[in-house]
């Protein structure tokens, strides 16, 4: 689970302007700590169904916003898969 103090570090670190607190690149950016942070606990934990079940939600749901933001803004989706060191 995030705290709020790093959650609010990568919303400042992905946000477009002073107030968005919601457009895909910060969510993206959350999720794919949340990501990071629940893999570490699986690794752990191998026998947590339930969280893995978490974490593919999680993947899902960032592929989504990735290819939303694919097609509709490719230079923010390319900066973005660089600055996480995602592959595309």
């Amino acid at each position: 689970m995030l705290s709020k103090t790093l959650k609010g570090r990568i919303v400042r670190e992905h946000q477009r302007h002073g107030t968005d607190t919601g457009s895909a690149e910060v969510q993206v950016g959350v999720l794919s700590r949340r990501i990071d942070e629940l893999a570490r606990h699986l690794k752990k934990n191998q026998k947590d169904q339930h969280s893995r079940r978490g974490l593919l939600q999680l993947v899902s749901k960032r592929r989504r916003l990735l290819e939303y933001l694919a097609t509709r803004k490719p230079q923010a989706h390319e900066k973005l898969v660089k600055k996480l060191g995602l592959k595309k």
